[in-house]
């Protein structure tokens, strides 16, 4: 008998994927607080939840949609251990470049105070904080959905495409149209510069892991450890409570891009979506 091979997918299943874990997150969150569970731990758990269930199902789908046996090769996540340190660093070392630059800009401009407050509770929040968002939103966007899209649609539509949706789902639409325009570019041009990092490591997600987690982890230091900025400081150039929404942070962005040029070119890299 003879049975079909290569990609099993469907516009309808990648849409439908995301919308389960979301129905996941949102049934708990239902749950808890029926169980009582305190209102400040509800939405916690409820993404541990969603996590969780992204990490049971997405395999499954890889071998079933994909038709690939190697599922957590293929989203980027197993690779040679010091391929895969060498990606986590360099992606949080262009994180402190990043947060470097828009200190620099804030004391030029007389925005920023120095006030050190650090203490061991603090530095493993913020770890755990940015490690632990970094691994789930890159193992969604750029492992899952970069990858899913690539088979789709051919890999630079499907760089652009993700960037689009991760810029959409965490932007907050609630903002004047100024800000929300600077947010909505800030997080499209993260987005590319993840899926631009993961072209670089060969496939690897480790590298937009250390971007994406030392941006939120290193920001969480900075402005609950370290530094106090006014609140008055210009929405130019911080942004609407995030400095990738300031012409500093596009600014910074636009100068990764820049520097991630031979991986715009999808021949750069045949491993990577």
């Amino acid at each position: 008998m003879h049975h079909a091979t290569g990609p099993q997918l469907h516009w309808w299943s990648t849409v439908l994927y995301p919308a389960a874990l979301v129905a996941v997150f949102l049934g708990f969150q239902l749950l808890l607080q029926a169980l009582g569970v305190p209102s400040a731990l509800q939405a916690s758990l409820a993404a541990l939840a969603a996590v969780g269930a992204l990490l049971v199902t997405l395999p499954r789908r890889v071998r079933r949609c994909w038709d690939d046996p190697e599922p957590w090769r293929r989203l980027g996540v197993r690779g040679n251990p010091a391929a895969v340190l060498k990606a986590l660093l360099r992606g949080v070392f262009k994180a402190a470049a990043l947060l470097a630059l828009v200190l620099v800009a804030l004391a030029l401009t007389g925005q920023l105070s120095w006030m050190p407050r650090l203490n061991a509770g603090l530095l493993l929040n913020a770890a755990a904080l940015g490690l632990g968002v970094a691994f789930a939103e890159e193992l969604l966007f750029r492992g899952w959905l970069l990858g899913e899209l690539s088979l789709l649609l051919g890999r630079q539509r499907a760089l652009w495409l993700q960037a689009g949706l991760f810029s959409l789902v965490h932007t907050r639409f609630n903002l004047p149209p100024v800000l929300l325009i600077g947010l909505l570019i800030g997080l499209l041009l993260l987005g590319l510069a993840l899926g631009l990092q993961r072209r670089a490591d060969g496939g690897l997600i480790w590298g937009a892991i250390g971007l994406h987690g030392g941006l939120v982890g290193g920001w969480f230091v900075l402005h609950q450890g370290l530094v106090l900025i006014p609140p008055g400081t210009p929405a130019w150039l911080m942004g609407p409570d995030n400095p990738i929404g300031g012409w500093i942070g596009m600014l910074g962005l636009s100068l990764l891009l820049l520097a991630r040029r031979p991986w715009w070119n999808t021949t750069s890299s045949s491993s990577a979506p």
